[in-house]
């Protein structure tokens, strides 16, 4: 089985939002690799711990570290900037790891553009393509299944909109092959309801959070990573980007 850990950054809304951008990020992990990622993770802490002075009971919240530290304030800002390159580094080491990436770019939408909605079914659509196909590295199982790990966010409307893929999920056609129109491919390999975890008690949700806060600065970094090329870390990530998703894109981000 296949675990897709799920964390967004920016607004999904359109009508006066402060962000351009949203981005919805998906840090896939095999079953069979979940423990020995979770003690890497663990390791990762303890050193943070030791080098830093960050609790392992401390969320490590991505954007919280730059702008809104609350205690994290005892630690100098350079540090926190240098555990978020150290968390990447981290991270892209996790060879049989994949981060699914969404972009929205909310200019020119039309009103009634459902940013949420929109983001979230690509995310889920590649998710399952990819494990029908057999796509994603490391181990695998004969009949591999997915389940989806999110940190809260709009929960029953995210709860209905899987429910509803798995009996309609019409797929636009490549027309030169199928012609104009639709097919309809319900899900398959996901199963169960979204499970929805609080961040603060997961490292894997701080993981994918930090992939998403990192592709968000990458194309509006505000002024601290601006200045110290923190819009740059993304490309760190490189080695565990999942470049299926979308194969026109140099590092597989699905843009809408």
């Amino acid at each position: 089985m296949y675990l897709l850990y799920v964390d967004e950054t920016g607004d999904s809304g359109t009508a006066n939002s402060p962000t351009r951008y949203f981005v919805l990020s998906g840090l896939v992990i095999h079953e069979l690799r979940w423990r020995a990622y979770l003690d890497d993770l663990i390791d990762f802490r303890k050193q943070m711990r030791q080098r830093y002075d960050l609790r392992l009971r401390e969320e490590f919240h991505s954007a919280a570290m730059i702008s809104k530290p609350g205690d994290l304030v005892r630690i100098a800002r350079h540090n926190r900037l240098a555990m978020i390159r150290h968390f990447a580094d981290r991270l892209a080491a996790m060879e049989d790891a994949s981060v699914i990436n969404v972009l929205v770019d909310k200019r020119n939408k039309p009103p009634d553009y459902d940013v949420f909605q929109m983001a979230w079914r690509a995310l889920i659509q590649r998710f399952e393509n990819t494990i029908r196909y057999h796509n994603f590295p490391g181990p695998r199982n004969t009949d591999d299944k997915g389940l989806l790990l999110c940190d809260h966010t709009e929960d029953k409307k995210l709860q209905a909109l899987l429910r509803q893929m798995r009996r309609f999920n019409p797929i636009p056609n490549q027309t030169a092959t199928y012609g104009s129109g639709h097919r309809d491919i319900p899900l398959r390999a996901i199963i169960e309801d979204p499970n929805f975890r609080d961040s603060a008690h997961s490292y894997f949700i701080q993981a994918v959070d930090l992939a998403s806060f990192l592709l968000y600065q990458r194309y509006a970094p505000n002024a601290y990573m601006k200045a110290h090329g923190g819009q740059n870390y993304f490309t760190r990530l490189k080695p565990i980007l999942c470049l299926c998703a979308s194969p026109r894109d140099p590092d597989g981000i699905v843009r809408l």
